[in-house]
């Protein structure tokens, strides 16, 4: 959540210092801090399925309290029903509510994605032990793969009256553009508005989508997102269980982190690992990297015991729903250009050094965002749904 609120920004901020050079390390991981365009694996492509997997780890702890307390398994749905509900309703209002008129309200984004995931994974864990849980989460990946290698859908990609195609990709933004009748048919492709799940957008996702005819959190990639949550699950589980010891949980969470990116990336080299349409060697990838921080972070603050560093991100992570919201919403880096934007700004780009003043507009907008967090968690004040 830091890295989204500001903390990219500032990686970009100090590398520019100067004018930048292109070069280093700095620069490095600037560039890990874009999203791929369409087929790969960067840094940035990893907080979104990371969170999705936190979720995971966070219902086996929140839902056994429940299961334990009032009535146990009814009380415990109602809560997953409760939460599903007014995540999705906050969902709606960060993608603009119903400030526009229909067919211009998206129903599916980031929040509400997260909100499927929890309900679906959340059903799953009170009903099936770990085991079922893999081999549920397993059934997921595989049968996202199989829909999308085998199932054949209309080539929607322009052609003459002839029947040659006039471009190899689906570039228009327009649903109503698209040729429906083309009789055409392919299958086990995974290009950009080419493939399967960007189809199901195309044909059956009402309201606005995100990428004109489709949407990267679209209809039938949030079957394998289930996946990344159950992963999560499973290693809350693991977190949970009291009769292995702290050392050993680290060791398992490295050695299953290490093994779903090696078969995450070498599943890849058939079905790519592709953010947008969340496939499943990007599940296991982005699930794999997810649980070496899980296990590293765990050795580190719980094993070792070295947490005072970690009080900012204690912060963050009491209220992430909370800073999620105000940085799009507020707006950080607006508040932060208040006080050192325009004038300020531009004299010390000039009178310093180039992207001086940037840099700490920058600098600004992540103590703004981390003032925030802190204020709200010394009075006790937590967004809890």
């Amino acid at each position: 959540m830091l890295w989204i609120v500001g903390a990219a920004s500032l990686v970009g901020a100090v590398d520019n210092l100067g004018g930048g050079q292109g070069t280093g390390l700095l620069h490095v991981l600037k560039q890990q801090l874009h999203h791929k365009d369409w087929e790969g694996f960067a840094f940035y492509d990893l907080i979104f399925p990371l969170f999705v997997f936190l979720v995971g780890v966070s219902i086996v702890f929140s839902l056994n309290r429940a299961l334990s307390s009032g009535d146990g398994k009814k009380d415990a749905y109602l809560r997953v029903i409760r939460r599903f509900l007014l995540l999705y309703v906050v969902a709606l209002f960060y993608s603009g509510g119903f400030s526009k008129e229909w067919p211009e309200l998206r129903l599916m984004g980031v929040l509400n994605r997260i909100a499927l995931c929890y309900l679906f994974a959340s059903l799953a864990f009170l009903n099936l032990r770990a085991r079922g849980l893999a081999v549920l989460c397993a059934g997921l990946l595989l049968g996202y793969w199989g829909l999308m290698a085998w199932t054949p859908f209309p080539d929607l990609r322009p052609r003459n009256p002839q029947g040659e195609l006039i471009s190899e990709s689906v570039t228009t933004r327009n649903v109503s553009e698209l040729n429906w009748a083309s009789t055409h048919v392919i299958r086990g492709v995974y290009q950009p508005g080419l493939n399967l799940a960007n189809y199901i957008d195309q044909k059956y996702l009402p309201g606005r989508k995100h990428d004109g005819t489709w949407d990267p959190e679209g209809l039938l990639s949030t079957i394998p997102a289930i996946g990344t949550c159950l992963l999560g699950v499973l290693a809350g589980l693991l977190l949970q269980n009291g009769g292995v010891p702290d050392q050993k949980k680290v060791v398992y969470l490295l050695m299953a982190g290490a093994a779903c990116v090696a078969w995450g990336f070498l599943w890849g080299t058939q079905f790519p690992v592709i953010k947008k349409i969340w496939t499943s060697s990007y599940v296991l990838v982005a699930g794999g990297y997810s649980a070496l921080l899980l296990g590293a972070f765990h050795q580190v603050i719980e094993v070792w015991g070295f947490q005072r560093w970690a009080q900012p991100f204690v912060w963050v992570g009491s209220n992430a729903l909370t800073i999620y919201l105000a940085s799009s919403i507020v707006g950080f880096r607006d508040i932060a250009s208040r006080f050192a934007g325009g004038s300020v700004q531009k004299f010390l780009n000039t009178a310093i050094t180039p992207g001086a003043g940037d840099l700490l507009v920058a600098l600004l907008a992540v103590c703004v965002g981390l003032a925030l967090v802190r204020f709200l968690y010394q009075k006790k004040i937590f967004l809890r749904l």
